[in-house]
């Protein structure tokens, strides 16, 4: 016996070697967390650097002047001083409300008509070419009948970012019924899973991954379609990223453009990398993510 105690219980020799064995594992635990978090981080830091260092490149050649060609230093000064303004902040909640609004109703739409065309074959043989090409056609297409439609409004741009993402979800959640095996359907019924249960419990997890992938697309064309529409449906006094972008293309301030632009793509790869995080999830959760090198 040795003479630890804990709670005044007196604890054996293995039970203290196994207490150890377990610290040291803790200890493990954070260096191997750094080295997963360094592993996943120095690609893209990697990347970032080579893209500076061909941006500069390219200024250093001449081949466009700096007032339409701005150096990266240059950027990156204007950009600090973009993001410590109002009109940056307002901008992004502008864009940001149109995004989660349309995105959301496109998720809506895109939910029920891939889940009715699914499961109803008359609707698929009327329907189910017709969403792909709604998927392929350009967003930018549908401005002139939205304009037209609508006017220079917020309804606008809703329109159009609804087109752009719905027809992707519809298809994730297609492909993802479609992929669901028989067996586990029938294996649902009979252990008593009927209507929405069997939706509910079997058919919706099973089509999980391929619905998450519906929806990483339609984020991808909803923001797409929101960037074109605030380019091309400038409403006064709601300022919006978009109509920045515009604002600095039209006074040729190529730092503020610019800078403009890396807003756009950063709030892309944060979204990607939350819908990453979402699908990292799920297959862990199935038991097909590899612990070991994740």
């Amino acid at each position: 016996m040795a003479s630890d105690t804990l709670a005044g219980a007196p604890r054996t020799d293995a039970e203290i070697s196994g207490l150890d064995a377990l610290e040291i594992a803790g200890r493990e635990k954070g260096p191997s967390r750094v080295r997963r978090f360094w592993s996943a981080t120095w690609p893209k830091l990697a990347a970032l650097a080579l893209t500076i260092g061909l941006w500069q490149a390219v200024v250093w050649t001449g081949w466009k002047d700096e007032w339409a060609l701005s150096p990266p230093a240059t950027v990156c000064a204007d950009l600090g001083h973009y993001v410590l303004t109002a009109a940056f902040w307002d901008g992004l909640a502008t864009t940001g409300r149109r995004a989660a609004v349309g995105f959301a109703a496109a998720v809506a739409v895109g939910l029920v008509l891939g889940l009715a065309v699914a499961r109803v074959k008359v609707l698929r043989a009327a329907l189910g070419s017709m969403i792909t090409a709604l998927q392929t056609m350009p967003s930018i297409a549908w401005f002139p009948l939205a304009i037209l439609l609508f006017g220079l409004t917020e309804q606008a741009i809703f329109f159009v970012v609804v087109l752009g993402a719905a027809p992707s979800v519809a298809n994730g959640v297609i492909h993802g019924v479609d992929y669901v095996p028989p067996l586990l359907i029938r294996a649902g019924r009979n252990i008593g899973a009927r209507g929405l249960n069997l939706y509910r419990y079997v058919i919706a997890p099973a089509a999980l991954p391929a619905i998450v992938a519906g929806l990483k697309q339609g984020w991808a064309f909803a923001w797409r379609s929101l960037m074109a529409g605030e380019l091309l449906v400038v409403i006064a006094e709601r300022t919006s990223i978009g109509a920045q972008l515009t604002y600095a293309r039209d006074f040729s301030d190529a730092p503020r453009l610019m800078a403009i632009m890396i807003v756009i793509l950063v709030v892309g790869i944060l979204v990607d990398a939350a819908f990453g995080a979402a699908d990292k999830a799920i297959r862990r959760r199935w038991g097909v993510l590899d612990q070991a090198g994740n």
